[in-house]
């Protein structure tokens, strides 16, 4: 047992379990453990808010130190400081003793040193006839040597959370700029679409970022703009293909030469029935129907994003997750059934959206299934509407996103 490590601090201060077990286990840490003093300090700097510490801790810690007459810090030697509360107070910057002493305490309660209370509370030193410290009375610094490695991991782990962070914001700044100046370029230019609701979007999006986020606050605000910003230039880039085709259309229309006034098009009846069509001829025609649409199809959206705005869907894929876009269109699948969607909805769904899109579809229909009273009308109308042009992912994936979002941040 280390019962000889334990010391209980003098006058009112009083002694807590957490100080018992602080003490205990620099007893118990390594032994000749050598480390350069500024190093640590440096360490403890980086990492001060993991521990609560104010500037004026960080003071008084480098106060300490410079009573340390040696540059390295070992564990095998006595690392006792004893300077009055004058003397601190004048390398510190001349703090007050107030101030001082609710510092000292802050780096106790942190472990980052240790008290060793003299019988009166004063803080002296026993010298031998050699001039050598036998005793010391003060502040111990070897908790700075036990926990150097952790303090080490600390500092590399807040800077690389500092990194991130700016990592983040940087992006959120350009995804900002991008959505901003794309929605101004679509609406001064004409382009066709509900922008002032792509613009209520935007705000809503920003509207809940604190005046001084965190990284958890930027990261998700961040994923809700990348959605955006994937939705506008999705409905950007079906219009330009739309007016390219348009273009080229009239052009090669202007080429077209007709030997017969009467041509065998002309002369056909316009319905099915007056073509005397049967049932083996309508897949063609069918088919036929669609090319003659030629419908942009919607653009497929990142999978992850896809399954952090609808995180259920995960639940029924192969072993109870899903990591590729394969694995979702079979949960889908299995979606489809359990909330009734017929198989002739959704393969016209699979035919008008696409496979995957279908997929992303029941994904969303499944998130909001507690609103939505029958899945297979709904279904159906999505189709409908993603066959006129008029029916696109990205605002429901922004709506379930910022829905996720916004009830993690509360529970948070």
């Amino acid at each position: 047992m280390q019962t000889g490590h334990v010391t209980t601090p003098f006058g009112r201060r009083p002694m807590t379990l957490a100080l018992v077990k602080g003490q205990l286990e620099v007893a118990e840490s390594k032994p000749n453990i050598c480390v350069e003093k500024w190093k640590v300090f440096r360490d403890v700097c980086e990492a001060r808010e993991r521990f609560g510490l104010q500037d004026r801790a960080l003071a008084v810690l480098d106060a300490l130190l410079t009573f340390y007459p040696e540059t390295e810090l070992d564990s095998g030697q006595a690392l006792v400081v004893f300077p009055s509360n004058g003397q601190l107070s004048v390398r510190a910057h001349g703090i007050t003793g107030t101030t001082l002493r609710r510092q000292l305490a802050a780096l106790v309660d942190a472990g980052l040193i240790q008290r060793r209370d003299s019988p009166n509370g004063k803080r002296y030193a026993h010298r031998n006839r050699e001039g050598e410290i036998e005793t010391a009375y003060g502040f111990d610094l070897t908790p700075l040597v036990a926990r150097s490695a952790e303090l080490a991991a600390l500092a590399q782990d807040v800077a690389a959370e500092r990194m991130r962070f700016r990592r983040a914001k940087e992006a959120l700044t350009i995804c900002r700029r991008d959505v901003r100046k794309l929605i101004t370029a679509a609406i001064e230019e004409g382009a066709s679409g509900d922008w002032d609701a792509v613009e209520r979007i935007y705000r809503g999006i920003l509207e809940p970022l604190p005046r001084y986020p965190n990284r958890l606050h930027i990261e998700a605000t961040l994923e809700e703009m990348e959605l955006l910003r994937e939705e506008v230039l999705n409905r950007l880039e079906m219009q330009l293909k739309t007016q390219n085709k348009d273009g080229n259309g009239i052009q090669n229309g202007c080429h077209i030469q007709n030997s017969k006034p009467e041509s065998i098009n002309e002369l056909e009846p316009c319905s099915e029935k007056e073509q005397g069509a049967t049932s083996q001829d309508e897949p063609g025609n069918k088919s036929l129907r669609q090319a003659n649409r030629a419908v942009e199809p919607i653009k497929s959206f990142a999978l992850g994003m896809v399954l952090r705005a609808c995180p259920q869907i995960s639940d029924y894929g192969p072993g109870g997750g899903i990591s590729h876009w394969r694995e979702l269109m079979t949960a889908a699948v299995v979606v489809r059934s359990m909330l009734g969607v017929s198989p002739s909805a959704y393969e016209q769904a699979c035919d008008v959206m696409g496979p995957e899109n279908a997929a992303v579809a029941m994904a969303c229909i499944l998130e909001r299934s507690n609103f939505i009273n029958s899945a297979g009308g709904y279904l159906r109308d999505l189709t409908k509407r993603a066959e006129r042009g008029e029916f696109s992912l990205g605002p429901m994936l922004i709506a379930l996103h910022k829905a996720h979002s916004d009830s993690s941040r509360k529970t948070g």
